[in-house]
Formats: structure tokens, sequence, C-alpha cells
């Protein structure tokens, strides 16, 4: 498969690249960005793949969050892709609200037209993202996976539907239980229908319920967000790991609220934690 350079910046001795390329699961032209540290020079690295949130594209993370300088150090790649298809033809919300359409794939497998002609970020962050990029970069197929808030959803269940392809999971201000969150409900009503139990396969909080590898889990959840209570309900989370013995560990962070600050903050700790579970 071809892909385009677009951009290309030295980040802590290593480089930020962006790429374009055509993309057979979505059908339209995508962008993905990746960082590669120092040590990708000598010998493939393990990849992070990031996950954001409404309205971002693969920009987001790599200019606000931080990350590279302890990437670089850990010897890590990370990996951003767009938060959802692009492009002429690809459909959008009617009255362009930022929850649904351009900016908001909430990483599933559209089964509504018209959505399913192009939305499945699922399958493009699963199977064709990572075989592109272990096709074309200097990467091993050690894989850990995180996001925020729709990023953070699509992480926790991206990582726990596929235990076997990742090693490790993370996550900042995930929805954590979108079947009961309005985001959640108003995308999943219009891309996979009205029937809940199709809802299930893309829900954190169900999946927990069923995990049997038990991948480590972080979630760093700031009590100052302004979508903790409506929208996010990590105590979903919290409820279902305590009752099953899922080693999760939900920090929840006073004062901090929804932003790239709250990112930030923490970032260097999730890549850490990744790096523990890397072999």
């Amino acid at each position: 498969m071809t892909i385009e350079n677009i951009s290309c910046n030295k980040s802590f001795g290593g480089w930020h690249k962006q790429y374009r390329h055509h993309s057979q699961v979505l059908n339209c032209e995508m962008r993905f960005a990746i960082y590669l540290p120092p040590e990708a020079v000598n010998k493939p690295v393990p990849v992070l793949y990031w996950l954001s949130g409404l309205t971002c594209t693969d920009e987001n993370f790599m200019q606000k969050a931080g990350a590279q300088r302890m990437a670089a150090e850990l010897g890590m790649a990370i990996v951003a892709p767009d938060t959802s298809p692009r492009g002429d033809g690809v459909s959008d919300a009617p009255d362009n609200a930022y929850d649904l359409g351009l900016g908001a794939g909430f990483y599933l497998n559209a089964t509504r037209a018209p959505w399913s002609q192009h939305y499945r970020m699922y399958d493009y962050v699963v199977h064709e993202l990572p075989d592109l990029i272990e096709a074309n970069f200097p990467v091993t197929s050690q894989r850990a996976i995180s996001g925020h808030s729709m990023g953070g959803h699509g992480a926790l269940v991206i990582g726990l539907t596929n235990p076997h392809s990742y090693s490790s999971i993370s996550a900042f201000s995930p929805i954590s239980n979108p079947s009961n969150a309005p985001w959640g409900i108003k995308a999943f009503t219009e891309y996979l229908g009205e029937n809940r139990e199709h809802w299930r396969q893309y829900d954190a909080s169900e999946l927990l319920k069923l995990a049997v590898t038990q991948l480590p889990i972080l979630v760093d959840q700031g009590d100052a967000d302004s979508f903790l209570d409506s929208q996010l309900m990590p105590q979903s989370l919290t409820q279902i790991a305590e009752s099953s013995g899922y080693p999760l560990d939900l920090r929840m962070q006073p004062g901090y609220d929804h932003s790239y600050y709250f990112i930030a903050s923490f970032i260097e700790d999730h890549l850490k934690f990744h790096s523990l579970y890397f072999k």
C-alpha cells in the first residue's frame, strides 16, 4: 500500500511524521501521524497506538500532549490516526453536530446506511493501520493502546476485544459506559441501530464483565471534568472490576478537567506504564 509523507519534524532526537494513504477499509483517503524515537534508527521498536476524542484529528495529541520526550527515552513509537473517515462523499451529521459524523467515528464498525459505507474505524485501527505501520516503519509487532474521551472508549473496547494483539491498555477520561451516556446513545443509534444488544460489543463496561484474558489497564480521570457524571461514568468500570477481580487501576485526579492540560500532566505515567509490558 502506498503512503505519502506530508510533514516531518525532528523531536527529542527522533522524528514526528505525517502520512496520508488510501484506506480500503474506510473507502477514503486517511491521514495518520507517527513518532519514531532515536532508537528506531538501529532496531525496531514497540508501538503505542493513541486514539483521540471528539472533534480531534491526528494532530491534537502530537502537538499538545508532550509525549515525545518520554517516548524517546523509552524507545517507543507512537501512532495517532484520525478520529473518523473524511473527504468528499463521506457522510456527516446533517446539522454539523460535533458528536456525530466527521471527527466522531467512535472506533466502531457502522452497520446502518449511510454510515456503513465509510465508518469502520474499528477495523481500521485493529487491522489495516497496524498492518500498514508494520510494513513501512521500523517497529515490532508489540502494541499497546491508549486514548482520550471517545478515544479512551475506543482504546478500552479495542484492547478488551483483542487481548492477544495488545500488551496493555490505558485511557484518559474514557466514555466508560456509552450505552447509557448521551454521546454514546446518539452515536450507537445512528451507526448501529436501536437494538441495544448490538451496542454491547462497543461498550467497555459490558466487555469488562466478559473479559477472560486480563490485560493491565490504567485509567486517569479528573474529578473537575465537566463531563464526569453525564457522559463518562467511570464508576461503572470500577464497580465491574471490583466484582470480577479485574486488575483495573483507575485514578481520580483532584482538580483536573477534560482538557489536554490534564493529558500532558500524566502522559509520562502512561508511557512508563505501557513500557513495563513490552517484552
